[in-house]
């Protein structure tokens, strides 16, 4: 049974331009965040070719203080992104961790060190502690160094020791896997998944990006010419903008029923969690600044429901038979567009109704 439709009619959504200003915003404010934003986005670009849409995604969980699982095959430029990524923001520091089932916590997190000339132990800090972190390969990792991943993306933090130590600000973990080769690997945790704030794709380049690429890398590779175009602080001014982004309370009660809609659906085990909506309604604000607007439209909803939400999902055995046969991308369309039937956008009864 569809959700019923909200009783406050479409046509008191608030107009933009007054709530922005009711709020004393700083309409400055957002064109400098659009300035920095279109600059982080081309010098990637010099880079990774043709991937724009995936670049903006990486930069919505950036700007909203989350990470990024990258599930693709082998040779799709996810290293290069990360490295593309520390490359571009001055003062940020890269770190790479390889997972394979001998990989232990204390290879990701550190540990403390007995100084014998100092008599008393010493931390040295694990390669979480950077701005960008590309953990590849995840779930080659066990679950045991899997669950040293899950303090540091949930809090920000590694326990070592009995002492929390915080991890730099910001942090952005960017976890790849690959989809196709599954033996000796092991799957990741619902309540892992449930941290990643969004999951996305590079996938294969289009025939004149990879030609591009190839010709390109014929001298060197790209990286090598790559410059910082932004700070640290700027990449800051962008988390503020996005909290002030306008979302009309119709848009919001939308974007929840969307998710909630997630948990009744036809071939869902488990729906998206209360998480789901939190990331839903950040990235929302955050594509619609990268768009270079100040309020939130259903359309940045609608855009971000399948990398937001679907790997929050768990499926029945059916439904993921279903995929395999006819393609997980045809099957992800078909579910949103049935969950959109339950939870529809604000002015979607007035489109159905019969022109006078």
């Amino acid at each position: 049974m569809a959700t019923p439709v909200p009783d406050t009619p479409v046509d008191t959504i608030q107009p933009v331009e007054p709530a922005v200003a009711e709020r004393d915003r700083d309409p400055g404010r957002f064109a400098r965040a659009g300035e920095v934003a279109d600059r982080f986005v081309a010098n990637i670009e010099t880079v990774v070719y043709g991937k724009r849409g995936e670049i903006r995604l990486v930069l919505t969980a950036l700007m909203c203080g989350g990470h990024v699982l990258l599930e693709d095959v082998p040779g799709t430029a996810k290293t290069v992104l990360a490295r593309a990524i520390a490359g571009t923001i001055e003062g940020a520091t890269p770190s790479r961790i390889q997972c394979t089932p001998d990989l232990q916590p204390t290879d990701v997190t550190g540990l403390s060190i007995f100084d014998q000339r100092s008599r008393d132990f010493e931390f040295r800090a694990g390669p979480i502690f950077a701005n960008v972190v590309l953990v590849d390969e995840i779930n080659r990792a066990t679950p045991k160094t899997q669950s040293a991943l899950l303090e540091a993306m949930a809090e920000q933090q590694v326990t070592i020791d009995g002492t929390a130590r915080s991890l730099p600000d910001p942090c952005l973990v960017l976890a790849t896997e690959n989809p196709i080769e599954q033996e000796g690997t092991f799957p990741l945790p619902e309540a892992q998944l449930d941290r990643f704030f969004l999951r996305t794709a590079l996938g294969y380049p289009g025939e004149e990006d990879e030609l591009a690429i190839v010709e390109e890398q014929l001298r060197s590779h790209p990286l090598a010419a790559l410059r910082p175009v932004l700070s640290l602080e700027e990449v800051n001014v962008l988390r503020s903008a996005v909290q002030e982004v306008y979302v009309d309370p119709l848009l919001r009660r939308f974007a929840i029923r969307l998710v909630r809609s997630t948990r009744e659906a036809e071939g869902v085990a488990i729906g998206a969690s209360v998480r789901g909506s939190l990331s839903l309604e950040r990235a929302a604000r955050a594509w619609a600044l990268l768009d270079g607007r100040a309020y939130v439209t259903p359309l940045d909803v609608e855009r971000l429901f399948l990398p937001v939400l679907m790997h929050r999902i768990v499926f029945t055995p059916s439904f993921v038979a279903s995929a395999r046969e006819t393609g997980w991308v045809e099957a992800a369309e078909r579910f949103k567009a049935h969950c959109l039937e339950l939870a529809p956008p604000p002015g979607a009864e007035l489109e159905a109704l019969p022109a006078a």
